[in-house]
């Protein structure tokens, strides 16, 4: 902008400042808080409106087509057919793409009923809780696409209340299961596995691929379906090894042993001690490593050398993140409209809903 253009424009603006005070209610102007308000409220129903539509113009290059009002965070715009297909917006649209992305990153962190109180407070304008909830129910947001080669995936499960159809009844908890890819890329799935596992495959898996998980058969009967066995290395989560070890009742020396023996993947070595001091809950133990046997590692060599995760707190952190939204006080879903919320919770989480 040049001197003499921002100089007009100040001159504009400074008209434009006089009308619009000697149009607003005095009275109404006690505070800081309250000159904000005022000043944003004339702005969203007299200047940004007229101001959009001439930036609509010159970038489609035509005012061509019938004309129809859509809300957006500039307040309400009239905009033309033509100008509509040229920018993207579909038809029967009612707000504009960033109200509608302001309206998804709100319900995907609290409650629909919260999202419409916060959007009037944060931009202003009113879009009521039934359309925050519609809009949730009619989102598309696949999961993210891997621009890397992935060679770490941890999945576990969530839990999430249904309603009930009969009044009265309480709700029934059902699973869903939810993957993190390298640590950092959300996904969440409910009673769909095979929508999880195709996202996982779809992306360019590493040679060797580790897959990480607690001793939940479901769980393993996901990574079955991933990628090639001969690539695929899975790992029992140390943490979870660590749970099952101090169900044993034996003296600390013994069970320090133990851990020193799993911690270098010295299996044998484990079992033997077992044996031979047969504590009591070992047979159990000895039952469990046995089912395990081809998932435990040396964890001391593999967190040395950074090869990869050996604990599943990124996806166990993953399921509280999604939690978070979908176990609100009082929360109950519908059975159809689980997988829109997990999908927007998971789109939050991935930074897919950011500008």
């Amino acid at each position: 902008m040049t001197p003499s253009e921002r100089e007009e424009l100040e001159a504009c603006i400074k008209r434009a400042s006089e009308i619009l005070y000697n149009n607003t209610d005095m009275d109404s102007l006690s505070t800081l808080a309250d000159i904000e308000i005022a000043v944003r409220n004339q702005v969203l129903e007299h200047v940004s409106p007229k101001i959009a539509p001439f930036f609509i113009a010159k970038k489609t290059q035509t005012q061509r087509g019938k004309t129809r009002t859509i809300k957006s965070c500039l307040g309400k715009l009239k905009i033309t057919k033509k100008q509509a297909d040229a920018l993207g917006i579909e038809p029967l649209t009612r707000h504009s793409p960033l109200l509608s992305r302001c309206c998804l990153l709100l319900s995907a962190n609290e409650s629909y009923h919260n999202a419409e109180t916060d959007l009037y407070l944060l931009t202003g304008l009113q879009v009521g809780h039934s359309t925050q909830h519609r809009k949730v129910n009619q989102i598309e947001l696949p999961p993210p696409e891997l621009k890397q080669g992935l060679s770490e995936v941890s999945v576990d499960g969530g839990k999430i209340r249904l309603r009930t159809e009969a009044k009265g009844k309480p709700g029934v908890w059902q699973e869903y299961k939810t993957a993190r890819l390298q640590g950092i890329y959300y996904g969440a799935f409910f009673q769909d596995n095979l929508s999880l596992t195709d996202w996982i495959n779809s992306q360019k898996l590493t040679s060797p691929f580790y897959c990480l998980g607690d001793g939940h058969d479901g769980i393993w009967n996901i990574f079955a379906e991933i990628g090639e066995h001969q690539e695929r290395i899975e790992i029992l989560d140390w943490y979870h090894l660590m749970e099952n070890l101090h169900k044993i009742e034996t003296n600390k020396s013994k069970k320090e042993q133990l851990k020193a023996y799993l911690w270098k993947g010295q299996i044998s070595e484990a079992r033997k001690l077992l044996k031979s001091v047969q504590p009591r809950g070992g047979t159990n133990f000895l039952c469990y490593l046995k089912k395990h046997q081809k998932r435990l590692i040396n964890y001391h060599y593999f967190q040395e050398q950074q090869i990869c995760s050996i604990g599943s707190g990124a996806v166990e952190s993953a399921v509280k993140q999604i939690s978070y939204r979908v176990k609100l006080s009082g929360a109950q879903w519908l059975p159809e409209n689980v997988a829109n919320i997990l999908q927007l919770r998971c789109a939050y989480l991935n930074g897919q809903l950011a500008i």
